[in-house]
């Protein structure tokens, strides 16, 4: 017998859970310039180990790129592609952008444009 803290039932369905979630993202693909993106959780403990009430974490405005769209055409009718990809972390507007759940989980969509930079990984 298995002294695990998790049943196997329990482990299979949360790696369920996340597989159902993966595929709802691959089936999303955004359209022109825009760019799906996750916000990153917000600190709970200060540097010094206090820990942090949810109304005194505030908003973060670092995300992880999820999905991106193909690009805009420019004004000779040339597809310009987007300079951010998967897996990049950027820097969103505070205000802005269109709110998108899947499976339980906040996603924000936004122009390539209103993103405000990139982090170096």
């Amino acid at each position: 017998m298995c002294a695990c803290p998790l049943s196997h039932v329990e482990v299979t369905s949360t790696l369920l859970k996340e597989l159902t979630e993966m595929a709802a993202l691959r089936r999303f693909k955004p359209l022109l310039d825009r760019v799906l993106v996750e916000r990153v959780a917000a600190e709970t403990k200060t540097k010094g180990g206090i820990m942090l009430p949810e109304k005194a974490q505030g908003k973060v405005n670092e995300a992880v790129v999820v999905a991106v769209g193909p690009g805009a055409k420019n004004d000779k009718g040339e597809l310009e592609a987007v300079n951010v990809k998967v897996g990049d972390k950027v820097l969103i507007p505070e205000y802005g952008g269109t709110k998108v759940i899947f499976d339980e989980k906040d996603y924000l969509l936004v122009r390539e444009g209103d993103l405000l930079g990139t982090f170096d990984n």
